[in-house]
């Protein structure tokens, strides 16, 4: 009987990381038709998928490799629509933040191609710190669709900790010689490498 109950939580979570995926192109078609009430309650489930699955994952010990790197894909494409929200519906903030956003765009541009030269895929570390920009990440843009105003605390604060974040992966990545999913952070890569 627990082979039913782990292979239906293994596609379960799969399905639900699912969601983020095939729902980000409906999202940038919502957002250019101007559809902001439905794009908005849909990129919350994404956010909030998002925040459970690797939760349920864990709590059925059902983690895969490809659950892990679906679940890197949706995050990423989850952000990446919310990103695109913002600059439709505020395209001022992009000018007025630049000195920001370049940096955080070219740290992500620089850990992404560096594992992609490195392991020939994407990163999938899930680093505790990756979890909190995640998650101060979500809060400051689902704060935007919601309440119609930037809240320029959370952006700063979800911001540093990305910029943390996406440094300690690019180290990661130098530090790591093989592809590794689930990497708790820099710190237990140092101490299993002494």
């Amino acid at each position: 009987m627990p082979q039913k109950t782990e292979s239906f939580a293994y596609y379960m979570i799969n399905g639900i990381t699912l969601y983020r995926i095939i729902t980000a192109p409906l999202l940038v078609v919502l957002l250019f038709k101007g559809e902001q009430e439905l794009f908005k309650w849909l990129l919350g489930v994404s956010f909030f998928t998002d925040l459970i699955d690797g939760v349920l994952a864990r709590t059925f010990k059902v983690t895969s490799i490809l659950g892990t790197r679906l679940d890197s894909i949706g995050d990423d494409l989850t952000v990446l629509v919310a990103i695109l929200g913002l600059g439709v519906l505020q395209p001022r903030f992009f000018i007025e933040q630049w000195i920001i956003l370049v940096p955080l765009g070219i740290l992500f541009l620089l850990q992404t191609g560096f594992a992609l030269y490195r392991y020939g895929r994407i990163t999938s570390f899930h680093t505790y710190l990756a979890k909190l920009a995640a998650l101060a990440q979500g809060i400051f843009l689902l704060s935007f669709f919601f309440f119609e105003t930037i809240n320029y605390p959370l952006f700063y604060s979800a911001a540093f900790i990305t910029i943390a974040e996406l440094a300690e992966e690019i180290i990661i990545v130098w530090v790591l010689p093989q592809w590794k999913s689930n990497v708790r952070g820099l710190w237990w890569v140092l101490q299993k490498k002494q």
